[in-house]
């Protein structure tokens, strides 16, 4: 992202979310700032190791632990024919991109004028999963839909189908930090002046047991140590933390240049005062030191931000035994350590592709309320010098902010934003 010139002012003018611990802002928001928790043994089909020749997980030998999405209510304005052939991912992505589109009145705007980033890649493995298993015998059965659903790209089809968008439209893989860097793709679109708004989709990411297996495998996913406890098992930064849980959500920021806006009423959520990614060329998991410094110092040039004038940072924070050892160090050696942190992901889970937008859309509603929501299960932290918030909320009128997202790959990304209050 470059930064963001004088005579612009870079806006968050909606949003929409939806997760395992609320649907919509206001009830995301509200749970969320309670800490309140979901975390359970999975039981969506698709999710857990089959036995018995049973293909979709119905009886099992696992017994992975998430946060799941409970039920989710479609508004009646959405063609449910289209819904009907629309995989759980765009079903989810569909709804969540409602409320942000409601949220910013993007009704009155030129639809040319509109774009669509959808962050995130093979996003829909556990519907794909579930189809292959079902067609396996009988795949002359396969519904022919299957021909251009099974891309991601069909998401932006069904969103710029049903909400009329004639702008541009794509998707894009960042591993873990997808959601945010599609934020910063957005604000880019927008500074360059290709559309007037733009909307970020964090995309869920529906795991199946394939990709659930494999990240316990290489040892990022948790947790035999809280197998019979969930609700302990994630805890970002905490000595007792053995990897990332994963949560189920999807979320929509809008972006918009205000200098261009011409219709009124709205209440802007915040100013984007600059962002980046940094690659640290690395194809593998582990984080890097390097890159995340690298990351944090340039977003904070572009912003034209000193370290001290920075009061809170929305950190990666997922559980991991290196990364968050690694994402302490770099916060230390950039000098915001004074600053207070928290890990959203304590409370909704790891949503990889989508844990970007979400965490952002957390920072916006946490600015509106003037409280920080705790970090759940920081019992033991790490290191006790940081400002955490630890068990309960806590009052703090939020004026400039971090947020870090990273992902597999060496990819490292930041943003920070201004309060308009």
């Amino acid at each position: 992202m470059n930064k963001v010139r004088d005579e612009q002012e870079i806006q968050i003018t909606g949003v929409g979310v939806t997760s395992a611990i609320g649907q919509g802002k206001k009830s995301f928001a509200e749970h969320l700032l309670q800490g309140i928790t979901t975390f359970n043994v999975m039981e969506r089909a698709g999710r857990q190791l089959p036995t018995n020749g049973e293909q979709d997980g119905s009886t099992s030998n696992s017994q992975f632990l998430g946060a799941e999405i409970c039920s989710l209510t479609i508004p009646d304005e959405l063609p449910k024919k289209m819904l009907r052939t629309s995989s759980y991912s765009a079903q989810v992505a569909l709804v969540t991109l409602q409320e942000a589109w409601l949220d910013a009145q993007l009704n009155d705007v030129d639809p040319k004028r509109i774009g669509l980033v959808v962050g995130g890649s093979n996003f829909q493995q556990r519907e794909l999963v579930l189809l292959h298993n079902k067609y396996r015998d009988k795949p002359h059965f396969l519904r022919p839909n299957y021909g251009h659903s099974f891309m991601d790209s069909d998401l932006c089809g069904l969103c710029t189908e049903l909400f009329d968008i004639k702008g541009f439209a794509y998707t894009l893989g960042g591993a873990s930090a997808s959601g945010q860097v599609a934020v910063l793709q957005a604000i880019d679109a927008v500074m360059s002046g290709k559309v007037d708004v733009c909307i970020a989709l964090g995309a869920l990411m529906d795991l199946s047991y394939w990709e659930l297996q494999a990240f316990q495998s290489i040892g990022a996913m948790g947790s035999h140590k809280f197998a019979q406890q969930p609700e302990l098992a994630c805890r970002p930064f905490d000595q007792d933390r053995d990897g990332f849980i994963y949560g189920e959500m999807c979320g929509a920021v809008v972006i918009e240049n205000v200098s261009k806006r011409k219709r009124g009423g709205l209440k802007p959520y915040a100013r984007c005062l600059g962002g980046a990614i940094a690659m640290d060329g690395n194809r593998n998991p582990n984080p890097s030191l390097t890159g995340e410094i690298s990351v944090i110092e340039e977003a904070l040039k572009l912003s034209g931000l000193e370290a001290t004038e920075v009061d809170y940072v929305n950190t990666h924070g997922t559980g991991s035994a290196i990364g968050d050892e690694i994402e302490l160090k770099a916060i230390r050696h950039c000098g915001l350590d004074h600053a207070w942190l928290n890990a959203t992901k304590s409370v909704i889970g790891h949503g990889l592709s989508a844990a970007g937008s979400v965490e952002i859309i957390a920072t916006l509603l946490q600015m509106q309320a003037s409280q920080l929501h705790p970090c759940v299960n920081l019992n033991n932290p790490m290191d006790n010098s940081y400002q955490w918030v630890r068990g309960e909320s806590v009052a703090h009128k939020l004026q400039q902010t971090l947020n870090l997202s990273l992902g597999f790959g060496g990819i490292n990304s930041a943003l920070c934003l201004q309060s308009l209050q």
